[in-house]
Formats: C-alpha cells, structure tokens, sequence
C-alpha cells in the first residue's frame, strides 16, 4: 500500500457521517412525507410554542375586550363564538399534535435502529483492531525471538571464527 493509499483510507471512512442511517432512508412515517404531512407537523410544533401561546392570549383579549366595550357586539358575553372557535381549533390540534409524535416516532425509531447498528459495528471494528494488534504482537514476538537467535549464532559464529584464526595463527608462527 502506498503513502497516498494509506492517508486516503481514514478519510473514506469519515466522508459520509450518516452512513448507517441511509438504509433507512427509504422508510417514510406512516402519514408519509408529502407536503400535507410536512405542514401539519410544522403547524402542529407551532402550538407549543411562547409565540402562539403570546398571539392567542392577544386576539382572545381583544375579542373579549372589543365584546366588553361595546366596539362590537359580533359575540357577545357569553362568547358563544370563541368557545366553538376554541372547540374547531382543539378539534384540528389533537390529530396535528399526534400525526407530529407520530412521524417524531417513527424518525426516532428509525435513528435508534441507525445508531445501534453503528455502535455495534464500531463494537466489531474494535474487535478486529483487537485481533489485528494480538497478532501484530505475536509476530513481533516471533520475530524478536528470531533476532534473539541470530545474534546468539552470530556471536557464536565470531567466537568460533576468532578461535580457528587463533589456531591457524599459532600453527603458521610454529613452523
């Protein structure tokens, strides 16, 4: 493996983060995901919020201020009409609200499923790193232990080198 093959490896692996939530991709919430879901869900979030909360209690002070004065009289007290335009908003709100928990259900679902798979595949690539590393160190073992007796021979072989020249030193001066 070359240089460049080698630094280009880690960077494939990072380049598309959500990879394990691609085989879900496919899966859509069980009201679907066309514009009439979209909407609803956003308008459904939207009833949680401080500014719908702030503008409803506006209009329904002004409705009822305006009814009081006497400015208009299109409602008056009882405020007939307000009770049943809260009861058509409470009508509406209730499935936006749970058609919004649902698809929020089903996105949930399907990242749990997403995360568990990359946890467990990152469990297994731990795994094998593991075993690549026990084996690495095995054969660093083997190939201390066969540096170990080289140097051993070769120091025997020195040894045994110094004591032949000696022997045909002493035999040439002899003569």
């Amino acid at each position: 493996m070359g240089p460049s093959t080698q630094n280009e490896a880690p960077h494939r692996v990072h380049r598309h983060y959500f990879r394990f939530h691609a085989p879900h991709a496919h899966l859509q919430s069980v009201f679907g995901d066309s514009w009439f879901g979209n909407k609803a869900e956003r308008f459904a979030r939207f009833f949680g919020t401080p500014t719908f909360l702030v503008a409803q209690t506006i209009i329904v002070a002004v409705w009822i201020g305006v009814n009081i004065v006497g400015l208009t009289t299109f409602d008056i007290y009882p405020f007939i009409l307000l009770n049943l335009a809260f009861s058509l908003q409470a009508a509406y709100a209730a499935p936006l609200i749970l058609l919004a928990q649902t698809r929020q259900a089903d996105r949930d679902k399907a990242l749990a499923e997403a995360d568990a798979q990359h946890r467990e595949d990152l469990a297994r690539a731990s795994i094998e790193r593991e075993e690549i590393a026990a084996r690495e160190t095995e054969q660093l073992k083997q190939l201390l232990d066969q540096n170990t007796r080289l140097t051993q021979m070769t120091q025997e072989l020195v040894r045994r080198i110094d004591e032949l020249t000696s022997d045909i030193h002493r035999r040439l001066t002899a003569v």
